[in-house]
């Protein structure tokens, strides 16, 4: 058992590892920093036996806000060793099951890594959005293959380049979140779920999780350095600047010559 006192305390109990991203004062935006933590995590909790789940949860009022723009710009992901990156790819990769607990927004990277995660529990609060579009980017995490394919073509379309947020119900529908619950009740019902799974032989849930993925690692690793490159590129043109100075001085940006 652990519990370390900051942005995301880790802790382990009865082979659950719960995972609690613990900014809420900057909505639970993510830095590298925290990037580098998850990134370390996900890799220790693949190894051996101890762990056999992983719970990932935020507040009752705010999952995730994705990227914090400050840290963000103080130093961009520029290459695939970025902290960022390797949180991507060890979540995508990660060989146990993975289960969420979702109440209010969850923005950017906190809806798209949740593609990724194998069991999806909503607040009736939450609001998933991917507004890289807003932000003069394109998607990450291969959401640009997965989206599609579990939204369907056009509502993908819809997520991702108007990057409005969908409800819970919405979510549910479409095959994101398994069940959407009070926002009081979401990291229990999460947790119910994780000691449910860790009771069973981990050989067969490590085997089983494998055999549902199979055919999907590959394409979704190609997919995200895809991404991964033109983000970066994107980074440093003309409409990622003019969305980041408009946010930063709380302004509506200008991509008129964008």
């Amino acid at each position: 058992m652990s519990d370390t006192p900051n942005d995301i305390l880790v802790h382990t109990e009865a082979g659950v590892t719960t995972i609690t991203l613990n900014r809420v004062d900057k909505k639970n935006s993510l830095t590298r920093a925290m990037y580098a933590t998850l990134a370390d995590t996900f890799e220790a909790a693949a190894q051996g036996t101890e762990v056999r789940v992983v719970v990932l949860q935020g507040d009752l009022a705010i999952f995730s806000a994705g990227n914090d723009i400050g840290d963000f710009l103080q130093q961009p992901p520029s290459t695939q060793d970025s902290p960022v990156f390797r949180f991507l790819r060890a979540i995508a990769t990660f060989p146990k099951p993975v289960v969420a607990a979702v109440c209010g927004p969850a923005v950017g990277i906190g809806t798209t890594m949740l593609f990724h995660c194998d069991l999806v529990y909503a607040g009736d609060n939450a609001a998933f959005s991917m507004p890289f579009v807003n932000l003069g980017l394109c998607p990450e995490a291969a959401s640009s293959l997965l989206v599609p394919q579990m939204l369907g073509y056009h509502r993908a379309a819809e997520a991702l380049l108007l990057g409005e947020p969908f409800m819970a119900e919405a979510a549910l529908e479409v095959g994101l979140v398994n069940r959407v619950v009070p926002p009081t009740e979401c990291n229990a019902m999460a947790q119910a779920q994780a000691k449910k799974l860790a009771a069973k032989p981990l050989t067969a849930l490590i085997e089983t999780k494998r055999l549902l993925k199979k055919g999907q690692t590959a394409p979704v690793l190609e997919r995200m350095a895809e991404e991964g490159e033109s983000f970066g590129r994107m980074l440093r043109e003309p409409a990622a600047r003019e969305a980041f100075t408009a946010f930063m001085a709380k302004r509506k940006p200008d991509f008129s010559n964008c």
